[in-house]
């Protein structure tokens, strides 16, 4: 009996000689803290790996409100691209009227019918091998107008962003109709003829902004947004400083101001000979 309590004697000095270290209570503090840091750590891990976020692999961050599906927050802006599926073996079959192109230029692609001429709008897309083709959309975007045109053939309006639109003419087969959602690429229809252009299966092509034709050439391979920016600049080189598009001119001293209906050389106005000659445009 007396050897174990002499035992637990040296025990509880040992014990105690132990505590009595500066060193022993920050280590068991600091051995507390070690373990609920893990502990709250290995929590974290486990409600991630069951519970994956909204994003999908490869697409943008979402938003979801209730029960409606989530929404991707910055979707790519696409670039223009040829509305058919094989580039490398197509061809412009008519260009696009530009009032900046040669004279050898603008008349090929001025559009003759009955008699009358009209500037092309748009370009017209043919295969060099002359057989029919997919057309496809050359931006996402929602369909907004369908129509079986007498003169244009079936025509296929798609509607993007900020006022763009593209338009394709000379159809059969139109897989779309008003109010569809159409991603770029997918087919709308094929390619026909019309009565603007009865000797070959086409597509008239075209792009818009606010209702104003631009050059799909110019555009293709390139961002939507570059076409905005483009007429952004335009409109800013386009414009005059305020009061400057309202000023007369003065007339120097001395010198009679020119009355009412009177030119400023003092003709009374050109005659009807002297204007020139318009070309007649397809309406």
């Amino acid at each position: 009996m007396r050897e174990e309590e002499k035992k637990r004697t040296s025990q509880n000095s040992n014990w105690q000689r132990l505590m009595k270290k500066r060193w022993v209570f920050p280590a068991i503090y600091l051995g507390c803290a070690a373990i609920i840091l893990t502990a709250v750590l290995v929590s974290q891990t486990g409600n991630e790996t069951g519970n994956p976020g909204n994003n999908a692999e490869g697409q943008g961050p979402t938003t979801s409100y209730g029960d409606q599906d989530s929404v991707e927050v910055n979707s790519p802006v696409e670039n223009f691209v040829m509305p058919v599926t094989d580039v490398n073996s197509s061809v412009i079959q008519k260009p696009f009227w530009d009032a900046n192109a040669s004279k050898e230029e603008q008349e090929a692609a001025f559009i003759e019918y009955n008699g009358s001429y009209q500037p092309n709008t748009g370009i017209d897309i043919a295969m060099k091998d002359g057989e029919t083709f997919e057309v496809v959309a050359s931006l996402s975007g929602t369909v907004t107008h369908v129509e079986n045109d007498p003169l244009l053939g079936n025509v296929v309006e798609i509607e993007h962003l900020d006022g763009v639109k593209t338009i394709y003419q000379s159809l059969t087969d139109v897989q779309v109709k008003v109010n569809d959602f159409v991603e770029q690429g997918e087919t709308i229809a094929k390619a026909h003829t019309n009565q603007l252009n009865k000797d070959a299966v086409h597509v008239h092509f075209e792009i818009r902004k606010d209702n104003v034709a631009v050059n799909p050439i110019s555009f293709f391979n390139k961002p939507v947004t570059s076409l905005l920016e483009e007429e952004g600049q335009a409109s800013e080189e386009g414009s005059e400083p305020a009061g400057e598009q309202d000023k007369e001119e003065t007339p120097a001293e001395g010198e009679d101001k020119p009355e009412d209906g009177e030119d400023k050389d003092g003709d009374e106005g050109s005659s009807d000979e002297e204007k020139e000659e318009s070309v007649s445009y397809l309406t």
